[in-house]
């Protein structure tokens, strides 16, 4: 189960109503060794596509970095998919390479008429989708 603020909650939201029809991305980062996301980091589409996600190669490595420095891991690694549910691709599950996160997946697709706005989590382990509960709340 994935336990999230809902300050956290509304900042990926945010994020991905923002970016639409563009896919949003980012990082949520926690202390490492715990299950506990903190920090939002969002991160800059480089595809800048409403159909794909790519983390731009130098911020990554940067990401990467602040977290070494942190002492943290990425607890929750997100993006929106923008006329579609909120459910992995088969590219997300090939990008999927942080065994221990959270996936968050956040439909836009209710801006366009398309569909209810969806807030859904995975686990990701070797090419097997697992969808867990999300619980939203007020603090830790």
């Amino acid at each position: 189960m994935l336990t999230i603020t809902q300050a956290l909650h509304d900042q990926i939201v945010a994020h991905a109503r923002q970016d639409h029809p563009d896919e949003a991305c980012g990082v949520v980062a926690g202390p490492a060794g715990t299950d506990r996301p903190e920090r939002f980091v969002p991160m800059l589409n480089a595809a800048r596509s409403p159909t794909f996600y790519e983390f731009d190669s130098k911020d990554l490595l940067k990401l990467y970095r602040d977290l070494d420095d942190r002492d943290e891991d990425p607890v929750v690694v997100y993006h929106s998919h923008t006329a579609t549910e909120a459910y992995p691709s088969r590219t997300d599950v090939t990008y999927a390479n942080e065994p221990g996160a959270h996936y968050v997946l956040v439909s836009t697709a209710d801006q366009d008429g398309l569909g209810e706005f969806q807030f859904r989590s995975y686990r990701i382990v070797e090419g097997v989708i697992t969808e867990e509960e999300v619980r939203v709340v007020e603090t830790y």
